[in-house]
């Protein structure tokens, strides 16, 4: 936890806060110090149970992601506010868990956006990588209904969602254009010069250009 403080830089903190995480810490200072420490069940534990934020992004990274266990991965989601520590324990974790299917279940029906979230992103995984078993036409149902006033976090997983389906699945590529037209979901989102705009229809187009130029 010194080691960490000592990593602490107000410059990163200002940037952090403003996309909702509070911690200073550089990132690849993090992870440098995480490649040193290696794999430490243990201590990754104590360090998710102090509640600081830098701490629980070091435990992610040192964590063995294939020991945790459901309800302990559960646990871990529910309490994992910070933007980053979420999309850390999702992408780095989770994923890797022999659990995700069961917990993308579960998540995506939860009543809280933040853990329903994470739902979605395990969905847009099986989108992506495994799509068998999927009710697709649902899925999109399901975002057409409910994605216009869902909350910013819940929002952004199921326009992800929206934009892998039209980018995997040619059959389906035009009612998810429409949907993205008809709701304009992040149409105004401020896209830096030379990045894909996260607007669904010109993501989706996109992307499907690039794998045709292949």
């Amino acid at each position: 936890m010194a080691e960490l403080a000592g990593l602490e830089d107000p410059r990163a903190r200002a940037v952090n806060e403003k996309h909702g995480d509070d911690h200073g810490v550089n990132l690849s200072k993090l992870r440098a110090l995480a490649k040193r420490l290696k794999t430490q069940p243990v201590l990754a534990r104590r360090l998710w149970a102090t509640g600081d934020t830098a701490a629980r992004l070091l435990a992610i990274l040192i964590c063995r992601p294939k020991a945790l266990g459901r309800d302990e991965l559960d646990g871990m989601l529910r309490e994992a506010r910070s933007p980053k520590v979420h999309d850390w324990l999702v992408n780095y974790v989770v994923k890797k868990n022999p659990h995700s299917e069961e917990l993308r279940r579960v998540w995506s029906a939860d009543p809280d956006p933040v853990v329903a979230s994470a739902g979605w992103a395990l969905t847009t995984e099986r989108v992506a990588k495994e799509p068998e078993g999927l009710d697709l036409p649902g899925l999109l149902d399901v975002i057409e209904a409910e994605m216009k006033n869902a909350p910013d976090r819940l929002q952004w997983a199921m326009n992800h969602c929206l934009a892998q389906i039209g980018i995997e699945h040619a059959g389906l590529r035009a009612r998810a254009l429409d949907i993205g037209e008809r709701l304009e979901v992040l149409k105004d989102y401020p896209t830096p010069p030379g990045c894909t705009s996260p607007f669904a229809p010109a993501w989706i187009n996109e992307m499907v250009r690039r794998q045709e130029d292949k």
